[in-house]
């Protein structure tokens, strides 16, 4: 009889596809020297990977999720970050166990390493627990030389966003005007972007004082759904041009 990891990874090589796990490497910047370099795939989409969480996350524990959390398969990893959520926001989780799926989370961010990977949990897990408790660990991740666990901090931000907190986003989104990488322009440009759906006049207050120092990147997510006549000036405006 199978394990329950054993039945998840089964599950997912029987929804493998060879042409999509020939194309995900690129998309996601596996090759040597890219940002998930080395990564493996084995070609399933994300709606199967979220109906195997949703199969199993009832009747599997953390302990087995250890092996599949470190898998070499990017899709393993993702089927377990789902299956983290939904235990995390499951109405029959209670707190305790909540704050054990956010250290079985804290304790694998290596494992977190790719941006659909961050996205899809950071907000979900670490947003939702440190709203109204000590964002300590999130700040640490802010100031840390891994680009995941940037990434990681500016998106559980998206949680507060949504609650009307924009204070830490803020915040971030000033300490990476000078962070190197893409990935974090890009997700820092989204939250003030989604400041902005909430509240213009705190976005455009960030953009009059920080806009000439911004990276083109983040500037073009921040200003993406304002009107035409505001994106131009917003644009005339930075000195990166």
């Amino acid at each position: 009889m199978k394990s329950i990891p054993e039945s998840i990874l089964s599950d997912l090589k029987k929804a493998s596809n060879k042409e999509k796990a020939d194309f995900l490497p690129k998309f996601f910047k596996a090759g040597p020297g890219e940002y998930g370099e080395g990564d493996k795939f084995l070609g399933v989409t994300v709606p199967i990977q979220r109906q195997i969480a949703k199969q199993y996350y009832k009747e599997i524990n953390l302990k087995n999720l250890e092996t599949l959390i470190t898998s070499p398969f990017h899709e393993v990893r993702l089927t377990t970050l789902f299956i983290l959520v939904f235990k995390f926001t499951s109405k029959q989780t209670n707190e305790s166990e909540q704050k054990e799926i956010v250290d079985f989370y804290l304790r694998h961010t290596k494992s977190i390493n790719n941006w659909d990977l961050v996205d899809s949990s950071a907000e979900k897990i670490l947003g939702a627990y440190y709203f109204e408790r000590s964002r300590k660990i999130l700040h640490q991740f802010q100031k840390s030389k891994d680009l995941w666990e940037n990434r990681i901090a500016i998106l559980s931000t998206f949680y507060f966003i949504r609650k009307g907190d924009f204070e830490d986003t803020l915040l971030y989104c000033i300490s990476y005007l000078s962070h190197e990488h893409d990935l974090i322009h890009k997700a820092t440009g989204w939250m003030l972007r989604e400041i902005g759906n909430r509240d213009p006049k705190t976005l455009k207050s960030f953009l009059n004082s920080h806009v000439s120092k911004m990276p083109r990147t983040m500037l073009r997510y921040a200003i993406e759904k304002l009107p035409e006549p505001e994106r131009k000036f917003w644009l005339s405006q930075d000195s990166n041009v």
